[in-house]
């Protein structure tokens, strides 16, 4: 399926909607002199090989002291040059843009932040929104504008700044520790969760064990989940035994049943006996009882 991307302009006094199968990076950006422009593709920060994180958490000291950043032989930029920066989605060929700015002074710093830059005022709109097909072919991923940006394809402008944590549906949840503190209080999770009882699956990806639990009191799952967050253990017996930090880099959480919440208590507890059978979580995991 192509996408079609729709650009507004006025024209006249009147809203105009242009459409297009393939619009390029620069003809919406309209960057002179690319010979003086380089473009960024960011793929880690600070060790996480998951760039977006930082996006979504607002941590943008991170994702900017990665754009400015010089390695330890060689230098990124020049003093004027205008810099674009883009972090990378779960598509390793999609794009988000998160910054264009131009350096204003070189400080001569080799591993480590190495510039003063400014930010571009008139391109700040699209920090956020811009999404670029680009399919990078080279190990290095600072690349000169003129040698790249007419292969960096506009697949879409979103209406408000990137957030792809809409609740993506009951049978398709499966989060760290950190992406289900992130989601627990976005207003499409919230709704799908605080209204639904249900049977849920916590799995150690350490060394596989996993642990069965159901939810059916206040607030219900999101109920259930927010004490995860708050606590850790939630507290299970077993899980007490386990460290914050241990928990926090090794647990996922998903979905096994969910029902309305007119159900009766003992429907969602028979179920949730029944996966401990089958998951065999008392033997093998972190079920007690």
């Amino acid at each position: 399926m192509q996408l079609i991307l729709y650009e507004t302009f006025r024209c006249n006094n009147k809203l105009m909607i242009e459409s297009s199968n393939k619009i390029m990076l620069n003809e919406l950006l309209k960057l002179d002199n690319l010979d003086n422009v380089k473009i960024r593709f960011n793929l880690m920060f600070r060790g996480n090989w998951n760039p977006v994180d930082f996006f979504k958490d607002a941590d943008f000291e991170a994702l900017l002291e990665g754009q400015y950043w010089n390695y330890q032989r060689n230098k990124s930029y020049k003093e004027g040059q205008i810099t674009l920066g883009f972090i990378r989605l779960s598509d390793p060929d999609h794009w988000l843009l998160f910054h264009i700015g131009r350096v204003t002074k070189d400080l001569n710093k080799l591993s480590g932040v190495g510039y003063e830059y400014e930010i571009l005022d008139e391109y700040e709109r699209f920090f956020g929104r811009l999404i670029i097909r680009y399919k990078n072919k080279h190990q290095n991923m600072l690349r000169k504008a003129h040698s790249v940006i007419d292969k960096c394809e506009i697949l879409q402008i979103l209406p408000d700044t990137f957030d792809n944590e809409l609740f993506p549906g009951y049978d398709k949840v499966n989060l760290s520790w950190n992406e289900l503190s992130r989601v627990i209080n976005k207003e499409s999770w919230k709704t799908a969760l605080q209204n639904q009882k249900g049977v849920y699956l916590i799995t150690d990806i350490s060394n596989g064990k996993m642990y069965v639990g159901s939810a059916y009191g206040e607030n219900m799952i999101l109920g259930r989940w927010k004490s995860y967050i708050k606590t850790g253990n939630g507290g299970n017996v077993e899980l007490k035994k386990l460290s914050s930090y241990y928990i926090k880099r090794n647990f996922k959480y998903s979905i096994l049943d969910i029902f309305k919440s007119t159900i009766d208590d003992k429907v969602i507890l028979e179920r949730e006996s029944w996966w401990k059978v089958v998951l065999q979580t008392r033997e093998f995991g972190y079920n007690q009882n």
